[in-house]
């Protein structure tokens, strides 16, 4: 069961460097995605309506990448690692190595990055 969250403007829904336990569908609103270095938060990526967001670290169990906060109200759809797992069980081995190829080459990218 995924529960509703909602944020107003400049409130944090993931932050950089947490632990994961689920992912996010956003409903409706736009969300900004941050990264900090040093002292300085620099938006890096915006997230629209109908997109996920936290699906990474959601699927690799790494540690969050940025920070993502609302920009406008927002309307998110919660979805726990539960429902995750009872999809998980019913797919053959091979898509979950390609999903886990496909995450580490998206980190390794990200990883170049200049912020």
């Amino acid at each position: 069961m995924s529960d509703l969250l909602k944020l107003k403007p400049e409130e944090y829904l993931i932050r950089e460097g947490e632990e994961s336990n689920e992912m996010f569908f956003l409903k409706s609103g736009t969300l900004g995605v941050f990264k900090t270095k040093g002292n300085v938060e620099r938006q890096i990526g915006t997230i629209m309506a109908g997109e996920l967001v936290g699906e990474m670290s959601f699927l690799d169990g790494q540690p969050r990448s940025a920070s993502v906060k609302a920009i406008n109200e927002a309307i998110i759809t919660v979805i726990p690692q539960e429902t995750l797992d009872k999809i998980q069980g019913s797919l053959p081995p091979w898509y979950k190595a390609l999903v886990n190829t496909l995450l580490d080459r998206l980190r390794r990218a990200n990883a170049r990055i200049k912020v």
